[in-house]
């Protein structure tokens, strides 16, 4: 029987989950097993915070717009569900860039939603 060599397809492997690994620290960049748990465990993390960003940007967006809003003397609740009524549709990232940017239109959007009331 002859023996299999493989080389080329373990090398290539390999090289792949080196490259990957550059620039981890120590020997997790440079041997092959350790490189190859540290890029699964890297590899993992990022698909978890890539659906985790979308929530914390909501939160943060979320605490900016309440900041503003208890500044014109409204809860964030309130404020929202005036907006609903009054058909105002912005969405919470919009309102978070008003309320830092621009604090007049935010506070003009905020009189707009309470007649609505």
């Amino acid at each position: 029987m002859t023996r299999v060599k493989r080389g080329n397809v373990a090398r290539k492997r390999r090289k792949k989950v080196l490259k990957l690994a550059k620039g981890f620290r120590g020997s997790h960049s440079t041997l092959f097993r350790t490189a190859n748990q540290q890029v699964m465990k890297a590899l993992r993390n990022s698909y978890r915070d890539r659906k985790k960003r979308k929530r914390d940007f909501r939160r943060l967006w979320i605490t900016r717009i309440n900041a503003a809003a208890h500044l014109h003397g409204v809860s964030y609740s309130q404020l929202m569900g005036n907006l609903k009524k009054a058909n105002i549709e912005l969405n919470r990232k919009m309102l978070a860039q008003l309320a830092i940017l621009d604090p007049e239109s935010f506070g003009k959007v905020v009189e707009l939603a309470s007649k609505a009331k």
